[in-house]
Parts: structure tokens; sequence; C-alpha cells
């Protein structure tokens, strides 16, 4: 048996189980079809297996919690529990326990089952989870998680990610965070929350603006810009040691993107006089100058290579989206459509890049292809719609939006559907920015 440790959480490869984990052709999901159907999963209070009233809630509350960070997906249809034929307590949650027929029969292509114990003496906490396909009668990944009391959040976050895998091949976005903008405290500070908008926390305490938060590749370090110092200035900084830089030229220093699998980054400097796109260290040392034309270049989000960068320009006489090749220093520009056209977000995939349009007066989200084709718009008739920001798997879209009056965070499929709140807090959020996915954040 493989033993994988993580800090106060242990996680055992359940082979022992019979278990066809790895197993899984990836065919159940395809996170790239517009169409997609969302899929049956039946989702059981998992099994107090101690029938302790301590393992009573923690089996409630862990089962509450996956289900809604499946829901979370889009990718599923949950089940309602008054439709199950049968009760896992008086089954049980293997296979060999489970009469398949049973869930199939109420339209459950799924099922989750789990089991809970605790040790009140040890304080240990183990939870056994399994994925089935139902109508196959067969077992896609289990796994049995040992921890402590209080590691249950993490277990069924750590199987959320398992699942996801199993059916599309990808891990998803539950090890991942958002930071944003709010101005809930009077001022422009920037806010950090888990995926689906719980664990909210201040992150900086400027007392002033800031704006733009920018994830580095590893999600252990935020750029953003800040006035804190009375100019805009460029801040470098680790996530949780809150050590750093800043960078404080003559000018400006505004829209930072770190390159993909490198601890550099893009920038838009005026120290010149004119504002240009730069490649810059971790430490905020200058290597190179990306953009020279003309006009105002900002807002770069690089390719998931490195190889390209695109940005907003106006040298075509209003603001533009470009693309700039690194190697040949070829740039095309890439939006025709629409005399307004910012934020740009290239999608982890690379095949898409998401951006802000105007036309009618109204602000709203879309989608072209990199090649510049296959033009979508994503949001209509509701608010202004800006700064979109792609989830890691590059299944889902955050954004804000002024559809309830002030601007909230919301998000979306990556084809527009689903479209939701993230969260609510006093004052207005602004600016999100998904980071990559980070299994010990």
């Amino acid at each position: 048996m493989k033993i994988l440790k993580i800090p106060s959480l242990v996680v055992l490869l359940s082979i022992l189980m019979g278990i066809s984990a790895f197993g899984a052709d990836y065919d159940y999901i395809d996170i790239n079809n517009p169409f997609l159907r969302k899929l049956p999963i039946a989702i059981p209070i998992f099994n107090p297996i101690g029938e302790l009233p301590v393992e009573e809630k923690i089996a409630a509350d862990s089962t509450q919690i996956f289900g809604h960070y499946l829901d979370f997906t889009s990718f599923f249809e949950i089940i309602d529990p008054i439709a199950f034929l049968e009760d896992i307590r008086q089954t049980g949650i293997t296979a060999d326990a489970i009469n398949f027929p049973n869930w199939a029969a109420v339209g459950a292509e799924l099922l989750v089952t789990g089991g809970v114990r605790y040790d009140a003496g040890s304080g240990l906490l183990q939870m056994e989870l399994r994925l089935f396909d139902t109508l196959k009668g067969e077992l896609l990944v289990g796994k049995l998680y040992k921890g402590k009391a209080g590691d249950e959040r993490r277990m069924v976050r750590r199987f959320a990610s398992e699942v996801i895998h199993a059916l599309t091949g990808d891990w998803g976005i539950f090890d991942s965070r958002i930071a944003f903008v709010s101005t809930g405290t009077g001022h422009k500070e920037i806010f950090l929350c888990d995926f689906d908008g719980s664990n909210v926390k201040q992150w900086t305490r400027h007392n002033s603006i800031s704006l733009s938060p920018a994830w580095s590749f590893d999600g252990n370090w935020l750029a953003y810009t800040s006035y804190a110092k009375g100019n805009p200035d460029l801040f470098i900084k680790h996530i949780k040691e809150k050590r750093g830089i800043v960078l404080s030229k003559e000018g400006i220093h505004t829209t930072p993107a770190w390159v993909p699998g490198q601890f550099t980054l893009a920038a838009t400097l005026s120290f010149t006089g004119d504002p240009e796109i730069y490649l810059l260290t971790r430490n905020a040392k200058i290597i190179k100058r990306i953009t020279k034309k003309w006009g105002i270049d900002e807002s770069p989000t690089w390719s998931p290579d490195g190889r390209k960068v695109a940005f907003v320009s106006n040298r075509s006489g209003n603001p533009q989206i470009y693309i700039k090749t690194i190697d040949t220093g070829q740039v095309d520009r890439l939006t025709f459509s629409g005399r307004y056209n910012t934020q740009p977000s290239w999608s982890p995939q690379g095949d898409k890049i998401a951006y802000a349009g105007m036309e009618d007066g109204q602000i709203n989200i879309y989608v072209i292809g990199a090649d510049g084709k296959g033009l979508f718009q994503l949001t209509r008739d509701s608010g202004n719609n800006e700064s979109p920001s792609w989830a890691p798997d590059g299944s889902l879209i955050t954004f804000s939006s002024t559809r309830e009056g002030v601007s909230r965070i919301h998000v979306m499929t990556a084809f527009g559907t689903d479209q939701r709140r993230l969260l609510i807090l006093s004052g207005k959020q602004i600016g999100p920015a998904w980071s990559p996915r980070v299994v010990n954040n």
C-alpha cells in the first residue's frame, strides 16, 4: 500500500479494496463540450461506522460539503435523497453490498459512498470514500484518508479532486483560490477566498487603493498595484510570509501577469513616458521591454506555454487586443468586433481568450479563439460584466458584475451557463483572479 503524507492528513491509496482506481477512460465528462449533459449522481449521507454522535455530525457535514463541491462544478445533477431506494447505512458502502440496479432505477449514473470512523481516545479520524458507475456496477476510484477531527473538509476536497480526475482526466478546481478587490473596509484592499467563495480573508491592509492581483504559477506569490506609497507602484509579495519587494519608478506600474512556470512577470510601466509592457524578475528587475509602439500597451496575459502574450493597446485608435509572439516579435491584432475590448485572460488550454468588450454602452464578457475565430458572447442584459479569469482547469470563469446593482464577484461555465454570484460582502468587489491549483494551500 502506498502512503502519501500530507501535513496533519494521511491519504492511503486504497488498492486493497479491489479498486479500478486508475481505470477510468476519462470519457464521462468532456469539459470542452458546450452542450455538456450534467451527470446524475447520488450522494447518500456517509455512514458513521462507530455510530458515535461525533461521527454522525462529521458524516452529515462532510456529505453536505462534498455535494456542494461537486454541484459547484456544474458537471453534475445531484439526485434528491428522497428518491433513494436503499440506505447505505443498512446495506454497506462496498461494491458487494450495493444493489446497483436500485441506484440506476432512480436515475443515478454515478454513486458516492462514504464511511466515517472517529477514535475519541487517539483523536484519529478515518474517512473511506468511493465513486461507482452504477450502470456498469464498477468502482471508479476509492480512497481511505486518515487525519484528525477538523480535517474532514480537506479530506472531501481531496476526494472531490479524485472524482473529477477519474471523470475528466483533470484535477479540477478544488485546490484553488480567488483573489479580488473589495471596498468593504472603506479602501480598495485585496481579499482571498477559496474557489467557492468560502473562507474569505483580507490580505492587504494598505488603507489605500490596491488593484490587479496576479498569481504566480505556484500560487505562493501575488503581484499587484497599490497606491500605498502615493503612486501606483508594483508590489510583489509572498502569500503567507508577506515578504517581497516594491517597484517604484517614475510613472505607473500596473496590470502584472506572471509567466507560466517561471518566476518572471510582465507589467505595464511608464517611466519612459509611454506606457509599455516589460518583463521583470520576481525581484522587480527589468529583463527586457516587450512592447515598443506608440500608445498605451497594458493588461498582458500569457499563453500556457509562455511563448505568446496577449495585451491591450490603443495603437489602432481605440482599445483592442493584440497577440505578440515572443521569439519572433510578430504582433497580430486579435479583436475587430467592437470599439472597446480590454482585460484579456488566456485559457489554461491555450485555445481561447476571454475578455471584456463594450457595445451599446454595456460591458460584457466574450471569448474568442487564440486564432481570432469563434467569437462568442458569454454575458448579456445583466449590467456590466468585467475582469474575466479562468479556473485552473478551464471549466469555469470568474468575473465581476453589476447585475445586482453594486459590483459583485460571479462565476459561470466556460460557455456562459450557470451564472451565479460567488459571494457577498459589504462594499463592492471587482477584479477577480483565479489561482492555479495548489494542493497545500
